[in-house]
């Protein structure tokens, strides 16, 4: 991350803080306990030593939040490295519990063939992984970055919610 110092505190008989300063001066973090909670902290405006807000958040809850807050730089990112190709989109595109492709592979899909939309990226986690190969399993909460034309990735987010 350019211009943001993550400091690491080790917090003796808890855990270890991670935390950074935010532009309003501000301390947003994450505290991983020893027995592997995690909790998401947040300073007060007039003392950055003092926790405002904690909230525990399950490995899921977790990795849904880093997928909301990764998938949108990687998102801006490519958009910027195809502004110069006229009707190429790059789109999120989730892999919801309980839908037909949760479970399933990227090759399951045929999404190339069907729409001619390609997933570049998938972001599970908090966790990027790019280009994923066609035995790539799906598993609920899975965002995937896929580029293509608008009528593509339109096709593309129908097949992985109705099938």
């Amino acid at each position: 991350m350019d211009g943001v110092n993550v400091e690491v505190t080790p917090l003796p008989g808890i855990g270890v803080r991670k935390d950074f300063v935010l532009r309003n001066g501000r301390r947003i973090g994450v505290v991983t306990h020893r027995d592997g909670q995690l909790e998401l902290i947040v300073s007060k405006s007039d003392d950055p030593d003092a926790c405002a807000a904690s909230l525990p958040l399950t490995a899921d809850e977790a990795g849904a939040l880093a997928n909301l807050l990764g998938a949108p730089q990687l998102v801006a990112q490519l958009v910027e490295e195809q502004r110069d190709l006229p009707g190429i989109n790059t789109r999120q595109l989730p892999i919801l519990s309980g839908t037909p492709y949760d479970g399933r592979t990227l090759g399951d899909t045929a999404m190339r063939t069907r729409t001619g939309a390609s997933v570049v990226a998938v972001m599970r986690a908090g966790q990027v992984t790019p280009s994923p190969t066609p035995d790539f399993t799906f598993t609920g909460g899975d965002l995937l970055v896929a580029v293509g034309t608008a009528e593509g990735l339109d096709a593309a987010a129908k097949i992985l919610k109705n099938g």
